[in-house]
């Protein structure tokens, strides 16, 4: 074998590996496992923030419509859902971080839910995320875009969605 085949055989086993790089980097990155026709809203309290450097999660449990406790299973432990954001980086640049959304806060976010029904679903993008002020819940069947003093991050809208402990933004001021 000649220099130039060999060179041809490796240039094309580098492009067909370079091809299977970028397919398995859009397939990670695939919303295939969420069902991207539903958006629901929820209001809820954060647990704990996993900062993975690929996407960032909030773990929270949904609160209930008076805004006074947190859903809970048949257990009696608190109903615990998680919403993937953006990577890290870019979820600090946009002000969600561990040190921003520390356990107890409340926040409303909406989301896509996972198509097999467990509790965890995408980020709504763009979509807002609303802070609300430390130990101020939002008023019965409200989300914290209606409490004084809350903070936005992100662009967009809320969607209005149902499901237990999901609540429909209350209409803006």
């Amino acid at each position: 074998m000649n220099s130039k085949t060999q060179r041809r055989i490796i240039k094309g086993a580098v492009s067909a590996l370079l091809a299977l790089g970028a397919a398995g980097a859009v397939a990670h990155h695939s919303f295939a496992l969420y069902d991207m026709e539903k958006a629901l809203t929820f209001t809820g309290v954060v647990t704990r923030v996993n900062p993975d450097a690929n996407h960032l999660q909030i773990f929270f449990a949904p609160m209930n419509a008076e805004r006074k406790n947190v859903e809970r299973g048949e257990d009696g432990k608190p109903m615990v859902w998680a919403v993937e954001m953006t990577g890290s980086a870019q979820a600090a640049a946009d002000g969600i971080s561990v040190s921003t959304f520390p356990p107890g806060t409340i926040f409303t976010v909406g989301l896509h839910p996972l198509r097999n029904g467990e509790r965890a679903g995408a980020r709504v993008n763009p979509g807002a995320l609303y802070k609300c002020p430390e130990k101020k819940p939002p008023a019965p069947g409200k989300g914290c875009e209606s409490v004084d003093g809350n903070q936005m991050i992100g662009g967009g809208q809320l969607p209005i969605g149902t499901a237990p402990g999901a609540q429909p933004p209350s209409p803006k001021k």
